[in-house]
């Protein structure tokens, strides 16, 4: 892990149709850090996560990202450099696992007509499935391939460019539990393979965070509950702050756990 600086949020506002959805976002993430945006549904996690992968932009404040300032940058040459996980990838077409990945050199869905790969994207993409267990599944189909399958083509499509910056947007979506095991470990296996890389997860179940989760933020109503190390963060008292319920935080074997605690009103239904 090195001191150089990914990405930087500064005084992030962002309003939608007269709707304030953030505000006074800060944030700003490390090479090799590892993040968690957690908050209940509609806090402005995937808000977040849009500026940070240069989708949108914000209102008032500034978003820097991989050293350029979001509204003074070509925005498709940035998004070139940051790997964006996505589950509910829009892909229909038959595509094969090794298609799936080489799509990630030119960030769009489909194959490009009349498009060929270089010998060094192939070479990348061969060593990509190897890396995240996808050997023997090349020729694979998108339609017949298993939610845990296509979430590791989604990782290695992302990382075909070799980017500096990976999220990762609710990426355990449709999973069952084996699957999302497997998946977890993974993204930890991925980590350990690329210190250097920045990741960015969003999710609202604890459950979802892989062991090499180093840094985490909590989102209530759009502003930063609580910010800073995992461990530090990831409490009985802030997480319960953030859902604005009891919610007892278990860490163990590296691995978070939350347990809903039940009042007597709720017990008896009042």
């Amino acid at each position: 892990m090195t001191d150089q600086e990914i990405l930087r949020l500064e005084a992030v506002d962002f309003v939608r149709e007269s709707r304030q959805i953030l505000t006074g976002i800060n944030l700003t993430v490390r090479a090799g850090e590892r993040w968690a945006l957690i908050g209940p549904n509609g806090a402005g996690k995937s808000t977040i996560l849009s500026m940070c992968g240069a989708v949108k932009h914000p209102t008032r404040g500034s978003v820097h990202v991989l050293g350029r300032e979001l509204g003074r940058v070509d925005i498709r040459e940035l998004r070139e450099s940051i790997g964006h996980v996505n589950p509910r990838h829009p892909l229909s077409s038959p595509l094969t696992v090794r298609q799936v990945i080489l799509t990630g050199a030119t960030g769009t869905t489909e194959l490009m007509p009349r498009w060929t790969p270089d010998t060094a994207s192939q070479a990348r993409a061969d060593k990509l499935i190897e890396m995240l267990g996808l050997a023997g599944l090349e020729q694979a189909t998108w339609p017949t391939m298993s939610q845990g399958e296509r979430g590791r083509a989604l990782i290695a499509r992302a990382l075909l460019p070799d980017p500096p910056l990976l999220l990762l947007d609710e990426p355990s979506t449709g999973l069952d539990v084996a699957a999302r095991e497997q998946f977890l470990s993974t993204v930890d296996h991925l980590h350990l393979v690329r210190p250097d890389l920045a990741t960015i997860l969003v999710t609202h179940h604890l459950e979802e965070l892989p062991t090499t989760t180093t840094h985490a933020m909590l989102i209530m109503d759009g502003q930063v509950h609580a910010a800073g190390r995992a461990r530090e963060i990831l409490t009985t008292e802030l997480v319960s702050e953030c859902f604005d319920h009891p919610i007892e935080i278990e860490h163990r074997a590296g691995r978070w756990q939350a347990r809903a605690l039940v009042n007597d009103l709720d017990t008896y239904g009042g």
